[in-house]
């Protein structure tokens, strides 16, 4: 599908493009990921019709943008955190030639590696709705809908939601950069690990976490982690401590909400012992998702 074409037709004709390929219906969400009851439920909504003044982008592009929906994409959506912490990235997948200020015809499109080569991929911005909530991926600015469309586009290059529903942080962070991906198993470490991490993040890398455990359930801990949930990591630091230094990790939560609960944590009295500018610089006492 050629999207300049495509919006060009639907502009010249006065339509609202409707994808037939990846269509307004229950087969788009997939036959397993809702009770059939629900799946028949399930309204489509442009988001012309949710807000007056909607845009793809408002003021930039954020992580706290995201808030996860019912569908169980974390990995997906982790991935796309660390994505809009490297613009340079980010401008590959989300093209800037669209919106809904200029030439609004209902299409937008993204771009995805796949085996090799970028792959745009066009799809309509009607969005699954059930029981008057987002089924999907919504934003925190309620007029903001770059997170629900891109969803939309990797579900459709998925084959649907509901294959987005579990999967592996580390094939989305290459469907987003062509980039090559490492892992450590956190249960058997690298000895130099902080410092790994710390040169990565230096040197612009995405990066991501997961915690083990069943992704359907998502049991969160009394400790405020998430079983089977995927995370962003978001910055690396070492920090003097007491009377030497300490190396702490930022992680994101893509629900936008629910941290770690522990130390170095939003509340903990650690920060009590950290000099003031750097935990002016560091510390964001905030329910965002966002916790050292």
């Amino acid at each position: 599908q050629d999207f300049r074409e495509l919006r060009a037709s639907c502009l010249s004709q006065g339509l609202l493009f409707e994808d037939a390929t990846f269509p307004a219906h229950f087969s788009s969400i997939g036959p397993t990921l809702l009770p059939e009851e629900k799946l028949r439920q399930i309204q489509w909504k442009r988001p012309t019709e949710l807000q007056r003044d909607p845009y793809l982008v408002m003021d930039g592009v954020s992580r706290f943008d995201i808030m996860q929906g019912e569908i169980g994409d974390c990995w997906m959506l982790a991935a796309l955190g660390s994505l809009t912490l490297r613009k340079q990235f980010l401008e590959n997948v989300l093209p800037k030639d669209q919106g809904f200020q200029e030439d609004y015809a209902g299409i937008f499109h993204f771009r995805f590696w796949q085996y090799g080569e970028w792959v745009d991929v066009v799809i309509d911005d009607r969005l699954p709705f059930l029981n008057g909530r987002y089924l999907s991926v919504h934003p925190r600015t309620s007029n903001e809908f770059w997170p629900s469309l891109l969803e939309k586009a990797y579900a459709k290059l998925q084959g649907s939601y509901q294959n987005l529903n579990g999967g592996y942080l580390s094939d989305a962070l290459v469907d987003l950069t062509g980039g090559v991906q490492v892992q450590f198993s956190l249960r058997n470490p690298p000895p130099d690990l902080e410092e790994i991490l710390r040169a990565a993040d230096t040197s612009r890398c995405l990066m991501g976490c997961s915690t083990s455990g069943q992704s359907s359930r998502n049991i969160e801990l009394r400790n405020g982690i998430v079983q089977g949930h995927a995370y962003t990591v978001t910055g690396a630091v070492k920090i003097p401590y007491k009377k030497g230094w300490k190396h702490i990790i930022r992680i994101w939560n893509p629900w936008g909400h629910g941290e770690w609960k522990g130390p170095w944590s939003d509340n903990s009295p650690h920060w009590d012992r950290v000099e003031p500018d750097y935990r002016e610089a560091l510390l964001r006492n905030k329910d965002d998702g966002e916790f050292w």
